[in-house]
């Protein structure tokens, strides 16, 4: 798989692992440090710690529910100069630091 772009993962600032977007879909790794710690939660239920990769052709739901909708995302697209229709662009540039949850994504 050609990589594109990808970010860090992180659970209340511990790197817990790596999201990818590639031409074929989106890969979310966890990190080996990250697993070998007991008490590290999953990022969400439906991504259960594990060693094997999750694949996608579309950007996880978990991801994608991290995104602003309606007027919000227009807003933040214009004022950011990335299309609207790029979940992952949109990801990279807003869920670094306000998020509502526990885990935020830093570009690599």
């Amino acid at each position: 798989m050609e990589l594109m772009r990808k970010c860090e993962v992180y659970v209340n600032g511990v790197k817990a692992g790596i999201l990818e977007e590639t031409k074929q879909g989106y890969i979310f790794t966890y990190d080996k440090l990250y697993l070998l710690e007991f008490h590290n939660p999953p990022i969400s239920l439906t991504m259960p710690l594990r060693k094997q990769p999750y694949c996608s052709k579309y950007l996880f739901p978990f991801f994608f529910n991290m995104l602003s909708e309606g007027e919000n995302r227009e807003m933040q697209s214009q004022l950011l100069h990335i299309d609207p229709e790029d979940d992952f662009g949109i990801l990279l540039a807003t869920a670094q630091y306000d998020t509502i949850g526990s885990v935020t994504v830093k570009p690599v």
